[in-house]
C-alpha cells in the first residue's frame, strides 16, 4: 500500500534529523570530554626532543620539535603572489607536476581534483599544485591549464616561480624528490602531501593510486577535527 501523505512527512523529518544529527554525534565521540577519541595522523620528518616538557595525565613529557615546511614565495595562475601566509591555519594538500607530463601528471591531477571538488566548500582545506617546469610553464600557460578543472584559483593554486626556489621547498620542506635531468625530464614525486594548520607534514599518499587517494580523503577529514578541538580546546 502506498503511504500517506502525513507518513511520508514524517519519514523525510526523520531523515532530515539523522542528516544534521550524524555528523554532530560522530565529532561528539571524537572530542567528548576534550579527550583524543581517534588515532591522530602521524607527523612526518625529522624530530628533535626539546628541553622543555610539559603535563599530560600528571607526568611529565619531553617536548618534540617537528619538521616544519619552510615558507615560500611562488605565483599562482591569476599571476598573484602565494606563500603560507595566503592560506594561515589551513589544511595544505599539495602535489607537484608539470603541463607538458604525459601520463602520472594528469592521473595526479584528476584526483587531485576529485578531492578538490570535494572539499570546496570547506573552508580548511587548501590544495596546491607545484610545477617542476617553471621555465615553461609560466603564469598563462598555468591559467590555460587549470581552466579544464573548473575549480577557483582560491580553492586549488596552480603554481609557479623560480626553479632554485621550488626545488629546494621540495627537497627541503616537503621532503621529496624534485630536478630536472634533462630537457624534458624531471624527476619528481607522485606523491600528495599533506600539511597540517602548523606547516607540519601529516600523511604522504600515492597520487594514482585510489587506494591512497581513499585513504587521503578520510584523513584529510581526520586532521579537520584536529584542527577543529585546536580552536575548541586552545593550547594554554
Amino acid at each position: 500500500m502506498a503511504s500517506s501523505p502525513k507518513a511520508r512527512g514524517v519519514k523525510s523529518i526523520v531523515i532530515l534529523v539523522l542528516i544534521l544529527a550524524v555528523p554532530g554525534f560522530l565529532y561528539y565521540l571524537l572530542t567528548a570530554k576534550g579527550k583524543n577519541r581517534y588515532k591522530p595522523l602521524p607527523i612526518y620528518g625529522p624530530k628533535v626532543v626539546a628541553k622543555t616538557s610539559h603535563k599530560f595525565h600528571g607526568k611529565l613529557i619531553p617536548d618534540t620539535i617537528y619538521h616544519i615546511a619552510d615558507d615560500f614565495d611562488l605565483t599562482d595562475q591569476d599571476g598573484k603572489k602565494v606563500s603560507f601566509e595566503s592560506f594561515p591555519k589551513k589544511i595544505v594538500i599539495a602535489s607537484f607536476f608539470f603541463t607538458n607530463c604525459p601520463t602520472v601528471c594528469n592521473e595526479v591531477n584528476r584526483n587531485m581534483d576529485s578531492l578538490a571538488h570535494a572539499y570546496v566548500n570547506n573552508k580548511l582545506v587548501q590544495f596546491v599544485s607545484i610545477t617542476v617546469d617553471p621555465q615553461r610553464d609560466q603564469v598563462g600557460v598555468l591559467k590555460k591549464y587549470s581552466d579544464r578543472f573548473g575549480v577557483s584559483a582560491a580553492k586549488w593554486k596552480f603554481l609557479t616561480g623560480d626553479t632554485s626556489a621550488i626545488y629546494n621547498f621540495a627537497r627541503k620542506s616537503l621532503l621529496v624528490n624534485a630536478l630536472q635531468t634533462g630537457p624534458d625530464d624531471f624527476i619528481y614525486s607522485d606523491k600528495i602531501i599533506m600539511l597540517d594548520a602548523n606547516r607540519r607534514i601529516r600523511g604522504y599518499y600515492s597520487g594514482t593510486s585510489n587506494t591512497d587517494v581513499s585513504r587521503l580523503n578520510d584523513e584529510i577529514r581526520v586532521q579537520i577535527t584536529e584542527e577543529l578541538r585546536k580552536v575548541e580546546t586552545p593550547e594554554m
